[in-house]
């Protein structure tokens, strides 16, 4: 059983709860590439996706997720609940909470969204991804895809390039990472730099050309200008020559070394196409993982074991 109640944050796992949410997944990966993908492991469960924010990957994935787990799912968004009429949102999880449902999985554009959701139910809370804070189950599937590959986390370099300003992967994935023993830096320009990566204990850089042949995983972010609330770069661009991941810094790269992105990409702006469809190239298998990792989080969350299915 993991030592939390809910899945709001990275921060709050400990190393053995990310090995444990990690090796059920691997089981579930094995159901996912069955004829028959379907186990009745969370049968009788009911789970709320209440999607506050437009997404396509994590709803997919999770809704996806809660069928193979044979749970009853109850899609919720934006437009189609009463907070639209000026209900507020604690008044929102109330009422559904009183339908007696077991989880509510949460994304939102306003971080602490779903850690609001918490203090107004006694059923699990996911959080799927809030404004620029957090994304656990992201942060899970890039540590299974990674794990995967090498076999260990422990020890590995892995550089963040790109929107670390504005995206929630540089607040769940770093801190996954550290407690994993890796060692993480952060790549950007100084308009894309956290304010203070002490607080993460990591280094930072503006300069991807110094740090990319140490690098065991060169993780590159997606620019994210609806989150921008102006010009933060110069130009398309010049944003790809300074900071994208190309054929030539490709080349440059470690041998083993793996590329990541969290999806979707800007391709030819932060990654070349090339890059993004290289054989080395693992954005499709973290993917895949956001299945099986989702599968494994709602199953620990809704008691593991105690569901009385091996």
């Amino acid at each position: 059983m993991l030592s939390v109640r809910n899945l709001i944050d990275t921060t709050s796992l400990t190393a053995d709860d990310i090995t444990q949410i990690l090796d059920v997944a691997r089981s579930f990966d094995e159901v996912n590439s069955r004829s028959i993908k379907k186990v009745p492991a969370l049968r009788g469960r009911t789970i709320v996706n209440l999607f506050l924010e437009p997404s396509t990957r994590t709803r997919s994935s999770f809704e996806l997720a809660e069928k193979r787990l044979s749970a009853d799912a109850l899609n919720m968004g934006g437009s189609t609940s009463s907070v639209v009429k000026g209900e507020s949102l604690a008044d929102t999880i109330q009422t559904i909470d009183a339908m007696n449902v077991d989880m509510f999985i949460c994304r939102a554009k306003f971080a602490g969204t779903p850690h609001l959701i918490t203090e107004n139910t006694d059923a699990r809370v996911i959080n799927a991804g809030d404004g620029k804070h957090q994304h656990p189950t992201q942060a899970m599937l890039d540590l299974y895809t990674i794990r995967e590959h090498f076999g260990h986390l422990d020890g590995l370099k892995v550089a963040i390039v790109g929107d670390l300003l504005h995206s929630r992967v540089c607040g769940s994935l770093v801190p996954a990472l550290k407690t994993m023993g890796a060692e993480v830096t952060l790549v950007g320009p100084p308009t894309f730099q956290v304010v203070d990566p002490a607080y993460y204990g990591v280094e930072q850089t503006s300069s991807l050309d110094e740090v990319i042949e140490e690098m065991d995983v060169v993780y590159m972010l997606r620019v994210q200008l609806e989150r921008m609330g102006g010009a933060a770069i110069p130009s398309r661009r010049e944003y790809n020559r300074l900071y994208g991941l190309d054929l030539a810094r490709h080349a440059r790269m470690k041998e083993g070394a793996i590329v990541c992105h969290p999806g979707p990409m800007n391709r030819g702006m932060e990654i070349m196409p090339e890059v993004a469809d290289a054989p080395n190239s693992k954005i499709l298998n973290q993917v895949n993982a956001g299945v099986c990792t989702r599968m494994a989080a709602m199953y620990l969350l809704l008691g593991g074991d105690d569901n009385d299915v091996a």
